[in-house]
């Protein structure tokens, strides 16, 4: 089973180390970093780990950073694909549960909830309108898809190749709005989609929007649904995919009929 961990960046050289020895070292074979034209020695630093880099020629921003990784790691046969970001806003200890979830059959795609919780939320460094501005987004999204996640907007995600391999990654923006667009597709053609818990940490270090971007994101991604009428999407769990190579037989749970005692 091979587990392509993908990392966009830009100047991570404060955290990119302490994110990758956080993750399990299972999942630190095969690392790729999208660098994004960093001037601050994230390049030589990934390279004195051992993960392989990716250097763009010029800035592609973080969703045009994704589109390049990903395609990178469908190239190299990878069987699941993670995102995560190398500033450790996000636990990267709990990557291996993500890719269980999808390693075992029980879904296509994981991703990370940090909403769980407001005062977990908060606590983390979550700035109110940030926090209030998820919620709000999301629920809009919940109703007009008909799902019920907690959050669309984590950037935390396990996806099993075939998935990304199967979505028009060149026609989502290269901003942040990637990461709704993504979500939305993923959706709407059925796929099985889960939600981990997981705890968030903001810092100086964070990579954020700020309130006038966070602004333009919502708008985007209102237009994006828009473009995604519910009515089209498919049932949850209608897009069909082979099981993935060693997968577990008995790693999904199946409740049979009880037999009629005679």
């Amino acid at each position: 089973m091979k587990v392509v961990i993908c990392m966009p960046t830009c100047n991570a050289v404060r955290t990119l180390e302490k994110t990758y020895l956080a993750l399990p070292i299972s999942l630190r074979k095969h690392v790729l970093l999208g660098d994004n034209q960093s001037t601050d020695g994230t390049f030589d630093l990934a390279k004195r780990l051992g993960i392989e880099v990716v250097r763009h020629d010029k800035n592609y921003g973080y969703g045009g950073n994704l589109k390049r990784l990903y395609r990178h790691a469908l190239a190299q046969r990878a069987d699941i694909i993670v995102e995560l970001h190398p500033d450790f806003q996000y636990d990267p200890r709990l990557v291996d549960i993500l890719v269980a979830y999808v390693e075992r059959g029980y879904y296509d795609v994981m991703h990370g909830d940090r909403m769980r919780r407001r005062d977990e939320a908060l606590a983390g460094g979550m700035h109110l309108y940030r926090y209030y501005g998820n919620r709000t987004l999301s629920t809009l999204e919940n109703l007009w898809f008909g799902v019920n996640f907690s959050e669309w907007h984590c950037g935390m995600k396990a996806y099993r190749a075939e998935v990304l391999a199967q979505l028009p990654l060149d026609t989502y923006p290269d901003t942040h709005a990637f990461a709704s667009d993504i979500l939305m597709d993923i959706v709407m053609k059925g796929f099985r989609v889960g939600e981990l818990p997981i705890p968030v940490i903001y810092t100086s270090e964070s990579s954020s929007l700020c309130l006038s971007g966070l602004f333009a994101y919502t708008w985007k991604a209102f237009l994006s649904a828009m473009k995604r009428p519910p009515w089209k999407r498919k049932r949850f769990g209608s897009a069909q995919l082979p099981p993935l190579k060693g997968e577990r037989s008995d790693s999904v749970l199946v409740l049979e009929e009880p037999v009629a005692s005679r």
